[in-house]
């Protein structure tokens, strides 16, 4: 087989990696990809969002799957221009990806299929949202309704925080057309987890449960980012968290998606809370999620082709989807100064010395300056270890962080901290 991958940061990295050990793949290109990509894929100048040129590209290379990593291409409609010329590709349709790209879409389809999630008003009048964050005060969270690259989201402390958030969104628009509309919700107390799950539309696979860390700093202090680190299994969704989440959350989602004619293929991703009430939805995003990704698939002990393709061909259920009895866990080595300004072009030292059996280095943000390669982005490297638990997953990864330099970088020292105290 052919595959394309389309993306080109650590997700698609940890995509490319765990393809190219099936069998049944021959040859994986990825589009545009990145320096660590290359060391096993070909990696195609075309970027992820030139939809027309990447089909192009997957029919002259006769391509057999596509897969898609990022959610801009998915809400654009790649899967369905895709389908529309024949050729076979892994992810939503546009009008499924909805569920990621309109915040909107989302909360109204989880209220209508019963999906336990905040209770929430939707606004497209700046006025008329902040006289309603004056009616409550506090407890408020403020979301950009469309895509905002992971950064429409202010969970405010005051109403004042509310207020400004509002007026960013809305009339400064920071976000671009991303803030036409905003979703204001009552803010959910409890542990976050990140539940990725497969589906062909109609049965769905929950993969192993996850726990993101989006704030640059240990303790959980500073901005947030795109995440700092990940780890898998995340012990706060017991087994039996886990069927509730199947049986009330991600079924219903498929199920509601289907009767009104979406047929919602691909990954699904749930943000959870876990309340004191039971989990609740914090957000859907219709793709694999970064850097959950580097943590999930390599405990993934199945053939990640097979599952792909009998999700597109509507057949899952007849597969066995299996996990290695261990645990990941996943430090994002990012650029100085980021979340903010960040520079580029440092040269990066000691990536040979930080792998090593069950330990991988999943390139982010980097680029070539000849044949060196050096920074290009603001998470630059997620370094994942895998052991027998969580603790000897944190003692091995800690040491192959230390490996790697280069000027200004920064990690979290407490990825898995959660875990590690219960």
């Amino acid at each position: 087989m052919r595959i394309l991958v389309v993306g080109g940061g650590g997700r698609e990295h940890a995509l490319v990696w765990k393809l190219a050990q099936s069998p049944r793949v021959k040859k994986i290109y990825c589009a545009p990809g990145n320096p660590g990509i290359g060391q096993i894929a070909e990696c195609v100048d075309i970027s992820a969002d030139n939809i027309k040129a990447l089909c192009g590209f997957a029919r002259e290379h006769s391509v057999d799957l596509t897969v898609v990593g990022p959610e801009k291409p998915l809400t654009d409609g790649i899967v369905d221009y895709f389908t529309a010329q024949g050729l076979r590709i892994f992810g939503p349709t546009q009008e499924a990806a909805q569920l990621e790209g309109s915040k909107t879409f989302a909360k109204e389809r989880m209220k209508e299929y019963g999906v336990p999630t905040a209770e929430f008003a939707v606004f497209s009048s700046a006025a008329e949202a902040r006289a309603y964050v004056e009616s409550k005060g506090t407890g408020i969270v403020v979301k950009a309704d469309g895509l905002a690259a992971g950064k429409g989201v202010v969970v405010a402390e005051t109403k004042a925080e509310a207020l400004a958030a509002i007026d960013e969104i809305m009339l400064k628009k920071v976000h671009g057309d991303a803030g036409n509309q905003v979703v204001l919700e009552e803010r959910l107390v409890g542990e976050e987890a990140s539940l990725l799950a497969f589906t062909d539309g109609v049965t769905v696979v929950p993969m192993v449960a996850a726990q993101d860390h989006k704030r640059v700093g240990d303790g959980d202090v500073g901005p947030n980012t795109g995440g700092m680190g990940a780890y898998a299994p995340a012990p706060v969704v017991t087994p039996q968290l886990l069927r509730q989440i199947q049986d009330t959350i991600l079924q219903p989602m498929i199920d509601g998606l289907r009767q009104d004619g979406i047929l919602y293929q691909g990954v699904l991703y749930a943000g959870l809370m876990i309340t004191a009430d039971g989990p609740k939805v914090i957000e859907f995003n219709a793709r694999f999620g970064d850097p959950e990704t580097q943590v999930v698939l390599p405990l993934l002990d199945a053939d990640l082709v097979k599952i792909m393709e009998a999700c597109i061909d509507g057949t899952l259920a007849g597969q066995t989807v299996k996990w290695r009895d261990k645990a990941a866990v996943c430090v994002v080595v990012a650029a100085g100064g980021y979340p903010g300004e960040y520079r580029k072009g440092d040269i990066i030292t000691g990536l040979g010395e930080a792998e090593a059996r069950d330990t991988v280095v999943f390139h982010a943000g980097t680029g070539l300056a000849g044949d060196t390669i050096v920074t290009h982005g603001g998470r630059v490297l997620g370094v994942t270890a895998m052991a027998e638990n969580i603790a000897a997953a944190v003692d091995k990864v800690y040491p192959a962080v230390g490996q790697i330099r280069f000027a200004g970088m920064q990690y979290r020292k407490d990825i898995a901290h959660r875990a590690l105290k219960r």
